[in-house]
């Protein structure tokens, strides 16, 4: 691969560590097919990823199946009572063990039928015992770094990765302190959406509200903009805002709930996304999963009491899926198409002191953590 790519090249302006002195990263880093590729290791093989709720597998012998990229995962309540992550493939030819989600008494390959418990230990391989020197003990599932956050299930390839409490430190509080209630949520629904653009435009347009006024009008009657702000830490940030005048926005109305306010967002590196709406308990994720250099597909995940939608919560969930996210899909797939204009390469950070709803200091956050992970060179750190 061309590592020429990630420096700094003739004709392009700089990337500054302060973003109120910083351009955007270059075009390339959205379109080409090469950088696409070096992500993978560097950061999605390195990082923690959103698989599914702790609900979705309550009983001993469910199980349900993510992919990270090329990596085929599944998650499973075993008979002990963990839930565990391992590599969805058999260890014997490779075939895939598991589609979908379901419960098992035991995961039998549909190739040549050998079979695993949940714990990951081979139980019987067909004919293995006329093998000499076979040994069932070195054929067990290859395990995946698994941590439950707030009823969520995070997995990590990277068997040496620092534990999801360490890497969000302090995310914990901050969700808890708008939705105390998270631990009692369950699985409601999921909403899934392709779009034509890289994964990195629907991050960096998540991660800033200057252009929620122009595209969201009914967001913008949600939520009291004035006190909308966005919050960087080492690994996340957090977008929040206070409750509207009235409780009868454009979006959707809603009653009064266990903490008044009007919406609350945070960013998990590198594409989880965790959304709480006001009114009644809830919590979704919207996670941005690479298909193609310029393809993605998002999964938002609805959590609510009992698992059930209330009408609330349901307009809630429609206005998201109706109105809210074809207007962000319309705007990054405009932004995908022009990034390859022969016109375009960069743009400046709107970065302002006072860090307000029309600061883009989170987009820039992100940003560089990319270019830090690829090692990029662009300029000043």
């Amino acid at each position: 691969m061309n590592k020429h790519l990630l420096d700094l090249q003739e004709g392009e302006s700089p990337f500054h560590a302060d973003g109120a002195k910083s351009f955007t990263m270059p075009a390339r880093f959205y379109v080409d097919a090469d950088i696409y590729e070096m992500e993978k290791e560097a950061i999605f093989y390195k990082s923690w990823h959103y698989a599914g709720h702790v609900s979705q597998v309550a009983e001993p012998g469910m199980y349900f199946t993510t992919k990270i990229h090329e990596q085929n995962i599944f998650v499973a309540h075993g008979r002990d009572g963990k839930t565990r992550a391992f590599y969805n493939v058999c260890a014997h030819r490779g075939h895939e063990l598991l589609e979908g989600s379901g419960k098992k008494n035991v995961i039998t390959c549909p190739y040549h039928a050998w079979a695993f418990d949940f714990q990951g230990n081979l139980i019987n391989a067909r004919n293995s015992e006329n093998v000499e020197g076979f040994n069932k003990c070195d054929f067990s599932l290859k395990e995946v770094t698994l941590e439950i956050f707030c009823g969520m299930i995070m997995i990590n390839l990277d068997p040496n990765a620092k534990p999801f409490a360490e890497e969000y430190a302090g995310l914990d509080e901050e969700i808890r302190q708008y939705m105390p209630s998270v631990d009692k949520l369950s699985f409601a629904q999921r909403d899934t959406f392709e779009v034509d653009a890289n994964w990195k435009v629907l991050v960096d347009n998540f991660l800033e509200c200057y252009h929620c006024a122009p595209a969201h009008k009914d967001f913008v009657d949600l939520v009291n903009m004035d006190t909308y702000r966005t919050i960087t830490r080492d690994r996340y940030s957090s977008q929040c805002a206070a409750a509207p005048l009235t409780t009868r926005s454009k979006a959707f109305s809603f009653e009064t709930g266990e903490v008044e306010f009007g919406y609350a967002g945070f960013f998990l590196w590198p594409n989880i996304t965790i959304w709480l709406y006001p009114g009644e308990a809830n919590l979704s994720v919207l996670q941005m999963n690479p298909l193609k250099p310029e393809v993605t597909i998002e999964y938002q995940d609805w959590f609510t009491l009992g698992g059930v939608l209330s009408p609330q919560l349901k307009d809630a969930a429609t206005y998201q899926k109706d109105v809210l996210q074809p207007e962000d899909i319309d705007l990054c797939e405009s932004v995908q198409r022009g990034l390859k204009s022969k016109a375009y390469n960069q743009g400046r950070f709107i970065v302002d002191a006072g860090r307000t709803e029309l600061s883009e200091h989170a987009v820039h956050h992100f940003q560089k953590m990319v270019l830090d992970a690829l090692g990029a060179n662009l300029g000043p750190s």
